[in-house]
């Protein structure tokens, strides 16, 4: 079987992504910010069938292109699953009044002049002590985006420094899975290559403070004090309001830094809200569930309901209204059906080689250092589009990138930071990408409308091309002294 099998031509290879653009192109044009609500999942599957029609002309058992597809889905179930409980998470710690009370203190405390560069230090230090990016920005991440929303900030920006923040943390966090996910593909040890990612990560989020300090200082927003305190007056009418609840987010950080996996964690933060709701804010029960009668049966019907469904809290100042509703995992839903689209689309691309077959035609390009470390970046960033998969983007590109910077007499810390800077940080700027797809949905603010605020993210990528190219902290292998093997264990793909 293996004899008739042929390998796609690089035109081949681009028929599905031209025909991805075009179909992306006409959801913008015609659909604007709803794309998410099922046409980008469509123009997903349409590129996948197209891709399959090629991978079955080339020689390839429907069956097989069929079992990838399965594969490629299976190892997106864990992030759907998380994606699914921080929906629940965010019912009841609205429920419960853990975000209604991370705003209301944050309003007291953070000044609107240094808020953005305040949420990027604070997303930083709480995704390094967890290593993940995606437990701070539905936790931490949500309260501060309620905080500046009555600040009077574009929710574009906010979301901008909670993602540049939280990916930070992420990539320089040993606890971060795609952290160590990248040494492991480049063949190098991980605190090698935290340290190493320091000499392109520290300038990257110095300029990502600057900019959000100084954005601050210029922000006028028409907000002021009595604004301020009609806010705080109505979280704190509406709310029972207690330094208690800030328990919740404190057991929940504390236990994903003693290394509780991410799923368990996230449930035991989504019960210990409905509990605390129940304690706390017996008003808030009523008001969702209706039932005037048994508490118990009140409790149970409004625990349920912020985990599944739609809740919304009422005051008596219409914006805040705004900060106080969630949709539960029933909101996360249009972001799964996105999630298995991308993966079905990834999946027959990969089955039939053609992901690989473009990759491989541009190593040629790359003669010089810095093309070499270009070509690797412009590669995650295409694997991040293609595949819609961040663990792909550092997986394949490292597997294929390996063998090469060696040959060029470059450490393999070279390539592991390169996968990061580009791969870890990429994947939440497109909007069909599980993580974009995910924070976006979390944030309830569209990835278009961060992206252009996301300033980490952008510069990463762009340092770590810069440091290649002018050859500054580029580690070589020294005269007599051998390059390791290249191979690396891909078994985690």
């Amino acid at each position: 079987m293996q004899g008739k099998v042929k390998q796609p031509s690089l035109f081949q290879a681009f028929i599905p992504i031209f025909f991805l653009i075009v179909f992306l192109s006409l959801n913008v044009y015609f659909f604007g910010e709803n794309t998410l609500s099922g046409a980008n999942q469509i123009a997903l599957l349409l590129a996948a069938a197209i891709g399959g029609i090629i991978a079955v002309h080339l020689g390839h058992k429907w069956l097989d292109v069929r079992k990838k597809i399965v594969s490629t889905i299976s190892s997106a179930m864990p992030s759907i699953l998380i994606l699914l409980l921080i929906g629940s998470l965010a019912g009841t710690w609205l429920l419960s009044g853990v975000v209604p009370a991370l705003i209301y203190y944050g309003l007291k405390i953070l000044h609107p002049s240094i808020f953005l560069a305040a949420t990027v230090v604070i997303c930083s230090l709480v995704s390094l002590a967890t290593g993940s990016s995606w437990s701070t920005v539905a936790t931490i991440g949500v309260a501060l985006l309620g905080i500046g929303n009555a600040l009077g900030f574009n929710e574009g920006v906010v979301a901008g420094a909670i993602i540049s923040g939280a990916y930070f943390g992420d990539k320089m966090s040993p606890l971060s899975d795609t952290t160590n996910l990248a040494p492991a593909m480049a063949g190098t040890d991980l605190f090698t290559h935290i340290r190493y990612m320091v000499f392109t990560t520290a300038p990257s989020i110095v300029i990502t403070l600057v900019i959000f300090f100084f954005l601050g200082l210029t922000h006028k927003s028409g907000i002021v004090n009595t604004d301020i305190q009609y806010t705080l007056d109505a979280i704190s009418s509406t709310f029972n309001i207690t330094p208690m609840l800030f328990l919740v987010p404190i057991i929940l950080i504390t236990i994903i830094v003693k290394k509780m996996p991410p799923l368990p964690a996230i449930l035991i933060g989504t019960l210990l809200g409905a509990l605390f709701a129940i304690i706390f804010q017996p008003n808030i029960i009523r008001q969702v569930s209706g039932i005037t009668g048994s508490y118990i049966m009140a409790s149970y019907v409004a625990a349920m309901q912020s985990m599944f469904g739609d809740i919304s809290v009422t005051t008596d100042v219409a914006e805040v209204n705004d900060l106080l509703s969630t949709r539960g995992m029933a909101g996360m839903l249009n972001t799964i059906w996105l999630i298995i689209s991308a993966m079905i689309f990834g999946g027959v691309m990969e089955s039939a080689g053609l992901l690989v077959r473009i990759t491989q035609s541009v190593i040629k390009l790359a003669k010089s250092t810095g093309s070499l470390v270009a070509t690797t970046v412009g590669t995650c960033l295409f694997f991040n589009i293609t595949a819609s998969d961040q663990y792909i983007s550092i997986v394949v590109p490292g597997r294929m990138f390996s063998k090469t910077f060696r040959e060029r007499g470059l450490k393999p810390e070279v390539l592991s930071r390169t996968l990061e800077d580009s791969g870890t940080v990429t994947s939440v700027l497109i909007p069909w990408n599980t993580c974009g797809a995910t924070q976006s949905a979390v944030l309830g603010v569209p990835v278009l409308s961060y992206l252009p605020y996301a300033f980490f993210n952008i510069i990463s990528p762009l340092m770590s091309i810069f440091m290649a190219a002018f050859n500054i902290k580029i580690r070589r292998f020294v005269e007599g002294e051998e390059p390791e093997s290249d191979e690396v264990d891909v078994e985690k793909e």
